[in-house]
């Protein structure tokens, strides 16, 4: 049975069912509130502007993505397909996703892609055939038949916030992997799409800031470029050390002189 995430009557059915499966989630819920439910625009247009946000801030990806998609208006894959390489790199696409685009598109021109069929398949079956595009990866796959095909038992297991979530909720030792997130989410089968909207939520409660992209985001915080803290500059700091060493001694010269003096003179008024 496939489930399907439509609507937020579907998605608050789909919480209620996993709470009475695995009692766990209980105070998951408690904690997180009801999560809201996030859909985005299906087929190409969908999965397109996700690859477009792959390793980029939300912002930029959002401005990617705006140039893209108003370029291409109506948005179709037979456009994008026979659109010039250097065309779609001034809007800011990189050679690897302009790639990608290029392949997807070729794939559903030659009808060997059907992305509206994967709606009412299995989502590991779902998952296998997008992992399989060039540039699909799996975290990619399951964003896309989450919320752009609404499929119930999606299963991002590769989301950190997913994993950091689980890990405290679940009280874990440590973060689960990818390998670990599969057999935890067994007993949530064929709700795993909505324990993952769940699990969101809970991050977004304790963590304070957002999981997952919103409805208009295009980036994750899996891929999402963070900027690499600054290195300490060592050389600068030693000399600022230094310097301030070598003031310190030139101050301090004047009054040793000084205390030279007068020891001097009690010496000879003493003889």
């Amino acid at each position: 049975m496939t489930v399907h995430l439509n609507t937020q009557a579907d998605l608050e059915d789909a919480v209620h069912a996993l709470v009475r499966f695995d009692p766990r989630l209980g105070p998951v819920l408690d904690v997180a509130g009801m999560p809201n439910l996030r859909r985005r625009e299906p087929g190409f247009a969908g999965l397109a502007a996700i690859v477009c946000g792959q390793q980029l801030s939300t912002k930029a990806a959002a401005a990617i993505w705006g140039r893209v998609s108003t370029t291409f208006d109506p948005f179709h894959h037979d456009k994008l397909k026979s659109a010039r390489a250097d065309r779609l790199g001034r809007l800011g696409l990189s050679a690897a996703k302009i790639k990608s685009l290029k392949f997807i598109a070729r794939e559903l021109s030659e009808e060997r892609l059907n992305l509206e069929v994967l709606a009412e398949e299995d989502a590991d079956a779902a998952h296998a055939t997008l992992t399989k595009l060039h540039g699909i990866g799996p975290w990619t796959a399951d964003i896309y038949l989450l919320f752009c095909l609404g499929h119930g038992d999606a299963w991002p297991a590769g989301d950190l916030a997913i994993q950091e979530a689980m890990r405290i909720g679940l009280a874990l030792k440590s973060r689960p992997t990818v390998k670990e997130m599969h057999p935890l989410a067994e007993p949530w089968r064929p709700f795993r799409g909505a324990a993952a909207h769940l699990w969101w939520s809970y991050y977004h409660a304790i963590k304070k800031r957002e999981g997952v992209i919103a409805e208009t985001a295009t980036a994750s915080p899996k891929t999402a470029t963070k900027k690499k803290p600054a290195k300490a500059k060592t050389v600068s700091n030693t000399k600022g050390v230094l310097n301030k060493s070598r003031v310190a001694k030139a101050s301090a010269k004047p009054a040793k002189n000084a205390l030279r003096k007068k020891a001097a003179k009690t010496t000879r008024a003493r003889k």
